[in-house]
């Protein structure tokens, strides 16, 4: 099951059904009458789509993602230890946030949706809007928290999905919420530390072909290393991801995160490679703040004369299979 919430160029949530902004006052109430967490889930999946995607094609592709992962369980639920206790260990809602995105498809238009991205993040109010939705999620989901580690634990836990310019307004979110006082304790899964005192703790944060520089998380998002976030940041790249790679090299004077992987760090970064779907990850694999994820034997293909090359072929096997994972591990 999918949800959606657009934002609009300045990151302020619109109404569904006026289409005009949210006022402050009625954020909690618009959050509680259309985003309540349902009861049969199992985790809940925030997505939030990149450059170049329209709001039916982000809605898309996180239902081809959330189908590739049903596939994926079905038939090799062997590799999820924790999630094959129990037929429905694995039930996802998610949520999709929308924002505009689209340009032409040239350097130009790639440049104006990155600076469209930061303003609306790190100027605007994107973070503030998204923040208080996860906090919101955190605060109204059963805590996982409360039963035994590795047994058929009630609770839901909460992913963080982004994909190119959307994998900085996850990023920007978490790292506002570090900055707030409101208070929420940890999970029990992964062996990083807890953090106390935020307004929510994630269990995963998966950044697919992130369109960011690559020492972005020591300069734009140094605060995740202390953010309300438990599990690890995984991000993927690929060297065919053109939209990261040639072209952030001309917008930015270096490749992208997505073309070339996380830089540097402000703790230890694992590197490591995407696997087949039918190959599990270890747990100490994933178990890190940092996590780059070589995908160019996976992320090759892209649109015929689309120069942004394969920043866009995410929506795999592979990438179903390490959700999958993650969610697994986290338990």
């Amino acid at each position: 099951m999918i949800t959606a919430i657009d934002l609009d160029d300045t990151g302020w949530l619109l109404d569904a059904e006026t289409d005009s902004p949210v006022p402050e006052h009625r954020l909690s109430g618009y959050f509680a009458a259309n985003l309540a967490p349902p009861t049969w889930a199992t985790d809940i999946v925030v997505y939030v789509h990149g450059w170049q995607t329209s709001p039916e094609s982000a809605c898309r592709a996180a239902a081809r993602l959330l189908s590739l992962a049903e596939r994926q369980l079905r038939t090799a639920r062997g590799l999820y230890p924790r999630l094959d206790q129990h037929p429905s260990s694995f039930a996802p809602w998610t949520v999709v946030v929308r924002w505009p995105s689209s340009s032409l498809v040239t350097p130009g238009g790639y440049r104006r949706i990155r600076d469209r991205a930061h303003a609306m993040g790190a100027e605007g109010h994107a973070a503030h809007i998204i923040g208080r939705l996860l906090g919101y999620l955190d605060a109204e989901r059963p805590d996982p928290g409360s039963a035994a580690v590795l047994a058929n634990r009630e609770g839901q836990y909460l992913h963080l999905v982004g994909h190119s310019f959307g994998c900085r307004f996850v990023c920007e979110a978490v790292q506002w919420a570090g900055d707030a006082t409101l208070n929420k304790a940890g999970t029990l899964g992964w062996g990083l530390p807890a953090v106390s005192g935020r307004p929510f703790t994630a269990d995963s944060m998966l950044l697919f072909q992130m369109a960011a520089p690559r020492d972005a998380f020591t300069t734009l998002f140094a605060s995740l290393a202390t953010a309300p976030l438990h599990g690890p940041v995984v991000a993927t790249h690929s060297r065919h991801d053109r939209a990261t790679g040639f072209w952030h090299l001309r917008a930015e004077r270096s490749p992208g995160v997505g073309h070339s992987g996380i830089g540097v760090a402000p703790s230890p970064l694992f590197n490591g490679f995407l696997l087949p779907s039918d190959r599990g990850y270890p747990h100490q694999t994933l178990d890190h703040r940092f996590v780059n994820l070589d995908a160019s034997a996976y992320f090759m293909r892209g649109r015929k004369l689309n120069p942004a090359g394969a920043h866009s072929d995410h929506l795999r096997p592979e990438s179903a299979h390490l959700l999958l994972s993650l969610a697994d591990h986290c338990r």
